[in-house]
């Protein structure tokens, strides 16, 4: 007879997402897994197949859930300097919000990269990547509204912001205050805007 899921799989790997975002995929159990889903193990190698196969579904669906879901409506936004202000915001309320100091689940697993395989390399690259176009996109978009400088250039001025994400992201795991990360917005916003 064949097998029947029983619970929702979106909500499963959300749970599961909260435990790999916690301990990490190493020291993240099987127990911990089935606990935090209310699932057996049985149910869950019959709907993922193995804790790495869900280990990888769940930053997907993090990944997409957070990252493409925001980056998508602020691409709305008619004010480009705006948006990344609201983007830069959005990670700052995360931190108030986040008493465990979980920090984000992309850039968490973006620090022990050269460990992790192909597939999980590529989810994190191409996060990155869309979030560098973004700055870039918003640069661009900044200059032709006048907003930004015309000799601010777009390239290095992206990786730029996006260093200051990355960095912003593991300061908020608890290294320091909100008024520090606050900070690294308003330098951010200078960058942008091209103030000295």
């Amino acid at each position: 007879m064949p097998w029947e899921k029983t619970f929702d799989l979106d909500e499963a790997i959300d749970r599961a997402t909260e435990v790999f975002g916690k301990k990490g995929y190493d020291a993240t159990s099987m127990s911990d897994l089935t606990a935090a889903m209310k699932i057996n193990k049985g149910s869950l190698y019959n709907a993922f197949g193995s804790k790495k196969e869900l280990f990888d579904r769940s930053l997907a669906r993090y990944d997409q859930k957070n990252r493409a879901a925001t980056l998508a409506s602020l691409r709305q936004r008619s004010d480009p300097v705006a948006a990344i202000e609201a983007f830069f915001d959005g990670l700052i309320e995360d931190a108030r919000n986040d008493p465990r100091n979980l920090g984000c689940f992309v850039i968490n697993t973006a620090q022990d990269l050269p460990n992790q395989p192909p597939e999980i390399v590529r989810i994190i690259q191409e996060s990155l990547e869309d979030i560098e176009l973004f700055f870039r996109e918003m640069v661009k978009k900044g200059q032709k509204t006048g907003q930004v400088p015309d000799t601010t250039d777009p390239v290095s001025t992206a990786h730029a912001l996006l260093s200051m994400l990355v960095g912003l992201r593991l300061l908020s795991r608890g290294a320091v205050g909100v008024p520090v990360l606050e900070g690294v917005r308003d330098g951010a916003m200078r960058l942008v805007r091209g103030d000295t």
